[in-house]
C-alpha cells in the first residue's frame, strides 16, 4: 500500500510538470538549441532529468514538428493520468483491508472485554452505553482511520515531493508560501478542539438514546399493556430530539473546516499569483535570466494547487480525529477496565468436589453499606440448603459470591477447605451449575441451548439431560425437535419451557453444585409443577444451594437458612424452625404453608 501511495504520488506529480518543458519549447521560451544531458552541469536531480527531457523534446519536434510533439505530450500525460489513478485504487484496494481489520480488531477486543468484565459494571452502567460503544463510537473510528490511513501514508509524501519540485521552481516564492500556510492550520485546529468536545456529549448521548431502545423493545408488552405508548414515545422523543441538536452541532463544525481551509487556500494562492506575477520579467518589464518564466509560473501554480489537496486531507483529517478521539476514549475506557475477579498467580487446582462449601465470617459489600454481615454455614456433599427470606435480604448474593461473580470483603467461602479465592474461576464455575428465575436462552437452536455449557455433548446426551428436565416431550411436539429455534430471549416457548431448557442445560454441564435462584417463582401453577418435578430429579445426585421465594417447594430441604437484613437468623429443618416458633414460622404462616 506504501509503494502504492508513493507512485500514485509520483505520476500525479508527473502528470502535472511534464507540460513544463513542452510549453518552453512550444511557444518558444528557450530559442536556443539544448546541449545533451550532463550530471556534471546539472544543479539537482530536477535539472537533470529537465535537460533529458528537453534535448528529446526538442530532437522530437525537429523530426515530427510541433504538432507531432504535441500528439506525444498528450499520449505521455494521458499514461502518467493512467497510472496516478492504476496506483491510487492499488492504495484504496489495500486500504480497504486495513480498515475493516482495525474496526474488526477492536470490536473483537470490545466484545471480549464486555464478555470478561465483572457482573458490576453490568449494575452500575447502562447496557446501551455498551451498546453505543460497539456501534456509532466505531463507526466514528472506522471512518476516521480511512483519513488517518492517507495522513500516514499518501499525504505527508504528496507534500513532500510537491514542496521539493516548488522550490526547485522558485525558492522565494515557496517560502512566502509557507508563512502563509500556518494560518490556515491554526485556524482548522481551533476547530478540531471545538468539534472534540461536542463530539464527546454526542457520543454519550448516543449510549442513553440506544438504552431507552434497549428496554423499550425488551418491556414492549408491558408498554402496551398500560397503554403507554404515547409515554414511551415521549421519553425516546426528548432524548432524539436532544441527540439530533447535539449531532447537528458537531457535522457543522467538522464540516466547516474544509470549506475554510478551501477558502484560506484560495487566499493564499491568490496572494501567490499577485507575489510571482511581480518576479516574471514578461509582468515587470525588468530582464533577469535568474527570473521564472511564464510556462514555470503557470506550473507553480498548478503544482502548488495540487499541493493544497493534501494539505486539505491532512486538515480534514485532523477534524475527523477530533471527532473521533472521545470514541476511542470510550472504546479504551472499557478496553482498559481491570477485572477485580482476577486469578491467583499460582492457583490451587480443583477439578472435583469432595467435601463441603462453607461461609466462614463472610463480610460484603457492593458500595459502602454491607450486604451481608458475619455469615457462617456449611453446605455438606448431597445436602439439598434453601435460603430464605425477604427481599434484599442477602439470598442472591450469597448465590453469586460461591462462583465468584464477585469476592468477599471479609470472611472467605470455601469449597473443601479451599479459599475460592485461591483457585481459577474456570475450576471454580466448573463445579457449578445455575438455573435462575430469569430462563436467559438465546437466538438458537434447543439443541444448542441445552449445549450451550457443553458444546461437544453428543445428541444422546442432549436428550438424556431434557427428559432428565422433564423437557423431552414438549420439545419433540415442536416443529423441528431439537432444532427448532426459540426466537430472540426463548418468546418462542413458555415460562415453563425455558425454565426446563434452563435446568436441561444445567444437567448437560454436570457440575457437581447446582445453585437455583428462585427458580420457579415466575410461573404458573402449572409450569411450576413441572419445572418442580424436573428439579427433584436434579437435585437427587447433586449438593444444592436453592434460593427459595415459595416455601412450600423447599419443606423437605435437609437445611434451610433464614436471612434478614444480611444475617442468618435462624436455620434448621422445616420441622425444626416451625418448632421455634420464630421468623421462618411467620413466613410461612403469610404463605399458608401451614
Amino acid at each position: 500500500m506504501i509503494i502504492a501511495n508513493i507512485l500514485f504520488v509520483i505520476f500525479n506529480l508527473l502528470s502535472l510538470v511534464l507540460f513544463v518543458p513542452f510549453l518552453q519549447l512550444i511557444f518558444g521560451e528557450n530559442a536556443e538549441r539544448f546541449d545533451p544531458p550532463n550530471w556534471a552541469t546539472a544543479e539537482n536531480v530536477f535539472d537533470y532529468y529537465g535537460q533529458v527531457y528537453n534535448f528529446k523534446m526538442q530532437h522530437y519536434i525537429d523530426l515530427h514538428g510541433k504538432e507531432g510533439a504535441l500528439a506525444f505530450i498528450c499520449i505521455t500525460v494521458l499514461i502518467a493520468f493512467f497510472l496516478k489513478n492504476f496506483f491510487r485504487y492499488v492504495g484504496i484496494y489495500f486500504k480497504s483491508y486495513m480498515r475493516m481489520a482495525v474496526v474488526k480488531d477492536l470490536r473483537q477486543q470490545l466484545f471480549e472485554r464486555s464478555i470478561h468484565l465483572p457482573m458490576s459494571y453490568y449494575s452500575e452502567e447502562r447496557k446501551g452505553d455498551l451498546l453505543s460503544r460497539m456501534t456509532s463510537d466505531l463507526n466514528e473510528i472506522e471512518i476516521a482511520i480511512v483519513f488517518v490511513i492517507e495522513m500516514i501514508f499518501r499525504d505527508p509524501i504528496s507534500i513532500g515531493l510537491h514542496l521539493a519540485y516548488l522550490f526547485y521552481v522558485s525558492t522565494e516564492l515557496t517560502l512566502f508560501a509557507l508563512i502563509l500556510l500556518p494560518i490556515s492550520a491554526l485556524a482548522i485546529s481551533r476547530i478540531g478542539k471545538s468539534l472534540k468536545r461536542t463530539s464527546a456529549k454526542g457520543q454519550k448521548q448516543m449510549g442513553v438514546l440506544l438504552s431507552i431502545i434497549e428496554e423499550s423493545l425488551g418491556g414492549v408488552r408491558i408498554i402496551k399493556a398500560f397503554t403507554a405508548e404515547k409515554l414511551a414515545m415521549e421519553r425516546f422523543n426528548k432524548e432524539n430530539d436532544h441527540h439530533q441538536k447535539i449531532i447537528t452541532r458537531t457535522f457543522r463544525k467538522r464540516d466547516l473546516s474544509s470549506p475554510l481551509n478551501e477558502f484560506l487556500g484560495a487566499c493564499v494562492l491568490v496572494a501567490i499569483v499577485y507575489f510571482g506575477g511581480r518576479l516574471i520579467p514578461e509582468v515587470t518589464g525588468v530582464a533577469d535570466s535568474n527570473a521564472m518564466t511564464g510556462s514555470e509560473f503557470m506550473t507553480f501554480i498548478i503544482v502548488f494547487s495540487q499541493l493544497l489537496r493534501p494539505v486539505s486531507g491532512f486538515a480534514n483529517g485532523m477534524a475527523f480525529m477530533s471527532k473521533a478521539l472521545p470514541s476511542i476514549e470510550r472504546i479504551n475506557d472499557v478496553i482498559d477496565l481491570k477485572d477485580k475477579i482476577v486469578d491467583p498467580e499460582n492457583p490451587v487446582e480443583k477439578k472435583e468436589f469432595d467435601d463441603n462449601i462453607t461461609f466462614d465470617h463472610v463480610v460484603f459489600a457492593y458500595a459502602e453499606e454491607n450486604v451481608l454481615n458475619d455469615v457462617s454455614f456449611t453446605i455438606k456433599k448431597g445436602q439439598s440448603v434453601a435460603l430464605v427470606g425477604e427481599s434484599g435480604s442477602g439470598k442472591s448474593t450469597i448465590s453469586d459470591l460461591i462462583p465468584r461473580f464477585h469476592d468477599v470483603k471479609s470472611g472467605a467461602v470455601k469449597i473443601d477447605g479451599i479459599d475460592v479465592r485461591d483457585m481459577s474461576k474456570r475450576d471454580v464455575r466448573k463445579l457449578i451449575a445455575m438455573v435462575t428465575q430469569e430462563s436467559i436462552l438465546f437466538n438458537d437452536s434447543i439443541s444448542n441451548n441445552i449445549a450451550f455449557g457443553n458444546p461437544s455433548a453428543s445428541q444422546e446426551e442432549i436428550e438424556a439431560a431434557a427428559k432428565v428436565a422433564n423437557a423431552h416431550d414438549f420439545i419433540m411436539a415442536t416443529e423441528n425437535g431439537y432444532e427448532t429455534y426459540i426466537g430472540d430471549r426463548g418468546n418462542k416457548l413458555s415460562g415453563g419451557q425455558k425454565q426446563r431448557i434452563s435446568i436441561a442445560r444445567a444437567v448437560l454441564s454436570n457440575a457437581p453444585i447446582m445453585i437455583l435462584d428462585e427458580a420457579t417463582s415466575a410461573l404458573d401453577t402449572e409450569s411450576e409443577k413441572a419445572v418442580q418435578k424436573a428439579l427433584d430429579n436434579v437435585m437427587k445426585s447433586r449438593t444444592s444451594l436453592v434460593i427459595a421465594h415459595r416455601l412450600s417447594t423447599i419443606r423437605h430441604a435437609d437445611l434451610i437458612i433464614v436471612m434478614k437484613k444480611g444475617e442468618i437468623v435462624e436455620q434448621g429443618t422445616h420441622d425444626e424452625l416451625i418448632a421455634k416458633n420464630g421468623y421462618y414460622k411467620s413466613l410461612c404462616e403469610i404463605q399458608q404453608v401451614i
